[in-house]
């Protein structure tokens, strides 16, 4: 590890650096704004909400796992799945409790194969998101059905004249800034993570474990909702690009992926300089393939440069 990855990410306190990534997506602000006309207008400013929004709410529920020093590459599969679910012949009152139910159960297998079975995360979120997409295929062969209205209503639209894109981002701010920075089972997670004794503070580290799994799949539910209702039918991959792209996310913003350290703003900052990024380069008409190398690069530099002696998480 180089001095200038150490001094990169030292973290002075359990949150983590994340001040350069504000600054880098405060710079790419102004660039955009300066270079193409159209980035500063309103519809530009509610499509990077829209965006955003999901990659918030899956990003937020990896970034819990991984202050337990885990990982979850069954996002995507778990957005799509929910997705599928969403566009079954039946009514919302059936589909959408379905939906949550599945992504629990998931979030579940995840944490009892690592905590029970001790299997790595990195191989125990593979196999189950191998489960999980098979289903969602299965569930909805291919992109198609319709979702009720009840779901396109709650992404489309206004509440008491806020759009409903910023709605959603608020609401899951406020829920992951409860959990991660406002409750005790925030403080277990950081603790767990930390690598201090846990039991004797008399933190149950399994069940906390457990725990941070289900949520990441609820959370990564929430996501499929959303982009149900935007998109008003089912789609078996696109959830796709949500797990690295939340994992690139929660590094920007400074959460180690050794575990113990982050913060939920900081995760907030690297989902923006994501989401400004993307929509700078499809403003800018730059080919998907390059968009998919930038973010590979991205992650892959992040990674590097955080302090860790072993290679590994």
């Amino acid at each position: 590890m180089s001095k200038v990855g150490q001094i990169f990410f030292r973290a002075n306190s359990r949150h983590g650096l994340w001040t350069i990534p504000l600054l880098v997506a405060v710079c790419c602000c102004v660039g955009l704004a300066a270079s193409t006309a159209d980035f500063a207008s309103r519809q530009n400013v509610l499509n990077l909400f829209a965006q955003a929004a999901p990659l918030i709410l899956v990003s937020i529920g990896q970034m819990i796992v991984i202050l337990v020093k885990g990982l979850d590459l069954s996002v995507g599969s778990v957005v799509s799945l929910t997705t599928g679910i969403l566009s079954l012949n039946a009514p919302v009152y059936v589909t959408a409790p379905a939906a949550m139910l599945t992504a629990a159960v998931v979030g579940l297998l995840n944490g009892v194969a690592v905590t029970r079975f001790r299997v790595h995360p990195i191989i125990a979120t593979l196999s189950i998101m191998g489960i999980a997409q098979g289903a969602a295929m299965f569930v909805r062969p291919s992109a198609g059905g319709t979702v009720a209205s009840e779901i396109v209503a709650l992404v489309s639209g206004q509440l008491f004249g806020i759009y409903m894109p910023v709605v959603w981002t608020i609401a899951a701010v406020l829920t992951g800034w409860k959990i991660v920075h406002a409750s005790r089972f925030g403080l277990h997670l950081f603790a767990v993570g930390g690598g201090e004794t846990a039991g004797t503070f008399g933190i149950a580290e399994h069940r906390n474990v457990l725990a941070a799994y289900v949520l990441s799949s609820c959370f990564a539910a929430a996501a499929g909702i959303f982009l149900a209702g935007r998109i008003a039918s089912g789609d078996p991959n696109i959830g796709t690009q949500y797990a690295v792209d939340s994992i690139t996310a929660v590094a920007l913003g400074g959460t180690q992926l050794a575990g113990g350290i982050g913060s939920l703003h900081g995760t907030l900052i690297g989902c923006a300089l994501l989401a400004l990024i993307a929509n700078g380069m499809n403003l800018l008409n730059v080919s998907a393939f390059i968009q998919t190398i930038v973010k590979g690069a991205i992650l892959l530099l992040v990674i590097a440069l955080q302090p860790r002696k072993n290679i590994g998480l």
